[in-house]
């Protein structure tokens, strides 16, 4: 049975990398090729549920978009409800809002605001952690509605953009597969 740091290697080994998308110097972390291999999936959402899987997860929330594959898989792994957190304009009936910034401009992320109890436990689950932007405005929505934040779990970590540093900062217990540096 291979260890932990080589599940790692080969499910790194199944993210595609695309060179200036989708402007010139960025590279690309694609999952969709993870996503893809069925091997590479099922082990994806096991080690993403792993060490949430003794915390009593009540609910599992989706960044948009690809947190609803991986979360909707996570969610179905814990035993646990999922819960979509939309960009604008996506859901219908009485939302809660909130504005993040993006790297040109910015974003409003809605969630039901009947979809998280009071002191319920939540998991936040996207694919891919950089600036930490999307996830601090998922949990500023999570918060306002009173839930207790497990932490946050992604498939690539980008760590010289200081996203995992950021959510630390919050209290956030940060999980992460794969890191991709220089990036």
């Amino acid at each position: 049975m291979k260890g932990a740091s080589d599940q790692n290697e080969d499910l790194r080994a199944l993210i595609r990398t695309i060179p200036d998308f989708p402007k010139p110097g960025i590279m690309f972390r694609d999952v969709t090729s993870l996503l893809a291999d069925a091997a590479g999936l099922r082990a994806t959402v096991a080690r993403m549920a792993a060490p949430w899987e003794d915390k009593g997860i009540d609910k599992v929330i989706g960044l948009e978009a690809r947190g609803f594959i991986l979360g909707g898989a996570v969610a179905y792994h814990l035993g646990a409800g999922f819960v979509p957190v939309r960009k604008a304009g996506k859901l219908p009936g009485k939302v809660v809002t909130q504005d993040y910034a993006l790297e040109y401009g910015s974003a409003t992320f809605e969630l039901h605001e009947d979809s998280i109890a009071p002191g319920e436990t939540v998991l936040i689950v996207d694919d891919l952690l950089a600036t930490g932007g999307t996830a601090e405005a998922g949990i500023t929505l999570l918060e306002r509605l009173g839930a207790c934040i497990a932490g946050c779990s992604f498939v690539v970590d980008l760590p010289d953009l200081g996203g995992a540093a950021r959510l630390r900062a919050l209290g956030m217990d940060v999980h992460t597969l794969v890191a991709f540096d220089g990036d």
